[in-house]
């Protein structure tokens, strides 16, 4: 029986170190990993890679959002034109998973824009925390160019509501009302605002 249990204990970390998103710079398949693989950041690859197995291995994030998340970076990363851009990138990823493994996520539901199928390919990454019994706060982050300056390069949302109210929901960072929908695997976000349908679409949750 203990070496029944030592076995899935190896299973289910092997299976983790399989999931973690590591940057495997052996064989560079594209020209911006040819770029983050080069001397120059070698520290900084190193302690991406570390925080990424970190996060597999004990953040109670779900392992689907830490892939689906970790494509998505990848592909901001390849629209890069400088090397500022490389390094700004690989930093927002670090302070992406040092969130995931320093928080309690139990509390946290996760929702990624759904287009057609796949993830949105402007994307939005909605959080929906339980502070407490009778607080939710609501925060989220549309990305925009990452060869923006670093302060537009994303469009910031946050708000705070009851279980009771958590239909109506307005945006405290840009002064936007939207209607939520929760169902059970999706959440539907609308806006009469024109100006305000950056936010506006449909989420998939992740759990």
């Amino acid at each position: 029986m203990k070496k029944f249990s030592i076995l899935v204990c190896l299973s289910c970390l092997c299976t983790s170190f399989s999931y973690a998103q590591v940057i495997n710079c052996d064989d560079p398949t594209s020209s911006s990993l040819k770029k983050i693989c080069s001397d120059q950041f070698a520290d900084i690859r190193q302690n991406l890679n570390t925080q990424s197995v970190t996060a597999f291995l004990i953040s109670d994030a779900p392992q689907r959002l830490l892939v689906d998340t970790h494509q998505l970076w990848l592909n901001r990363l390849q629209q890069c034109k400088s090397l500022a851009c490389y390094q700004q990138q690989m930093d927002f990823r670090i302070d992406d998973l040092n969130f995931y493994t320093s928080l309690n996520q139990s509390l946290t539901q996760h929702y990624l824009k759904f287009e057609h199928g796949t993830i949105a390919k402007q994307p939005v990454h909605l959080q929906v925390h339980q502070l407490s019994k009778d607080k939710i706060k609501i925060e989220g982050i549309a990305y925009r160019n990452p060869n923006n300056r670093i302060e537009t390069q994303t469009i910031s949302f946050l708000a705070y509501t009851t279980p009771d109210q958590k239909q109506n929901i307005t945006d405290n960072e840009n002064n936007c009302h939207y209607q939520f929908n929760f169902q059970k695997a999706i959440l539907s976000v609308k806006s009469e605002n024109k100006a305000c349908n950056r936010f506006v679409g449909v989420y998939r949750v992740y759990d």
